[in-house]
C-alpha cells in the first residue's frame, strides 16, 4: 500500500512559528524531501530529530522526483518542505505534488506560515480578492509581456523579490502602473529586522535609490480602479490626445494609454499603438 506525502510548512523566519503538528509530522515520516538539506537539517536539530533527507530542487526534480515517488509507492511516508513557508507555492515542490496525485498517492497539507498571505494581511491593501504572481520573469521581453497582461488587473497583486533585483522591479512596476499606484513592501517578515511600509511605487523607487535593499521582499500592489462607463461622444482621437498630454507630463506610454482608455470605448492597446506607432502584436515597452 502506498505511503503518504505530507506537504509541511516551515517558519518563514521565526522558529517559534513552527506548529506542533509540523514537528510531529517530521518525527513520524520515514524521510524528508527538502529544498536545501542544510537548511532543513538546522530545523531538525532544533527539534532534536534525525531523519533521512533527500534534496529536491529545480535542477534535479525529474530524477529525484521519480526516486521520491518510488519510495512512497513502496510504502514509505515523506514530508515535503521548502526552506521557508508553504512548499509547492512558487516552488518546485509543485511538480512533486502534481505527480504524486497522478500516481494515486495521498497528499496531506500541514499548513502554517506563508510569506505572501502574511504580507497581504498586514499590507493595508484590499484583501477580498488578490492574485499571487510570485517572482516576475527575469527575461526582459517575458517580463514586459507579463506586466502588460496585468495592466488592467483590479485585484490586489502579490510579488516576491530578492534584494538585488528590487530596484529594477520597482522601476518596471512604475513604468507599467504609474508612480502613484499604492504598494506595500513587506521585508524580512517575522525576522529581527522585519519592516512593513505602505507607500506609492514612485516613493518606493526614491526610498531605495538612497537606501540599499536588504532581505527578502513581498510586494503587495493595489489593483487598478474599475473602469468607469465610457464617456458618450469620446472619440479615439480624444482618447489619443489625452494619452499625449499624459506623456508630455512624463508618464510612461503604457500607463498613459491605460489611463486614456478609462472612460472611453477604446482599449489600451488601440491607444498605445497610435501613441507609439508600435505595430499590432508587439508588447508595450513603456
Amino acid at each position: 500500500m502506498p505511503g503518504t506525502l505530507y506537504v509541511v510548512a516551515t517558519p518563514i523566519g521565526n522558529l517559534d512559528d513552527l506548529t506542533p503538528r509540523a514537528g510531529a509530522t517530521f518525527g513520524s515520516v520515514d524521510f524528508i524531501a527538502a529544498e536545501d538539506t542544510r537548511v532543513t537539517l538546522k530545523l531538525l536539530n532544533h527539534l532534536g530529530l534525525k531523519k533521512p533527507l533527500v534534496s529536491y530542487y529545480e535542477h534535479n526534480l525529474r530524477e529525484r522526483g521519480r526516486l521520491i515517488l518510488a519510495r512512497i509507492l513502496a510504502g514509505e511516508s515523506c514530508a515535503l518542505c521548502s526552506d521557508a513557508g508553504m512548499p509547492a507555492v512558487s516552488d518546485p515542490g509543485e511538480v512533486l505534488v502534481r505527480d504524486a496525485l497522478a500516481a494515486g498517492i495521498r497528499v496531506v497539507p500541514v499548513p502554517a506560515a506563508s510569506a505572501c498571505v502574511s504580507a497581504l494581511a498586514v499590507s493595508g491593501q484590499a484583501t477580498g480578492r488578490f492574485v499571487f504572481e510570485g517572482f516576475l520573469p527575469t527575461n526582459r521581453r517575458q517580463r514586459a509581456e507579463r506586466l502588460a497582461q496585468l495592466s488592467g488587473e483590479t485585484r490586489t497583486m502579490l510579488f516576491y523579490e530578492a534584494p538585488h533585483k528590487l530596484r529594477m522591479t520597482l522601476n518596471d512596476l512604475v513604468a507599467a502602473f504609474g508612480p502613484q499606484r499604492s504598494v506595500t513592501l513587506a521585508r524580512e517578515l517575522t525576522k529581527l529586522h522585519e519592516e512593513i511600509v505602505k507607500t506609492t511605487l514612485g516613493e518606493a523607487v526614491e526610498r531605495y535609490r538612497e537606501q540599499a535593499p536588504r532581505g527578502e521582499f513581498v510586494l503587495v500592489l493595489a489593483g487598478a480602479d474599475p473602469a468607469p462607463p465610457p464617456e458618450a461622444g469620446m472619440t479615439l482621437e480624444d482618447a489619443l490626445e489625452k494619452a499625449r498630454q499624459l506623456r508630455a507630463q512624463g508618464m510612461a506610454a503604457s500607463e498613459a494609454a491605460r489611463q486614456a482608455a478609462k472612460g472611453s470605448a477604446f482599449s489600451k492597446s488601440e491607444i498605445y499603438r497610435l501613441l507609439t506607432g508600435v505595430k499590432e502584436g508587439r508588447p508595450p515597452r513603456g
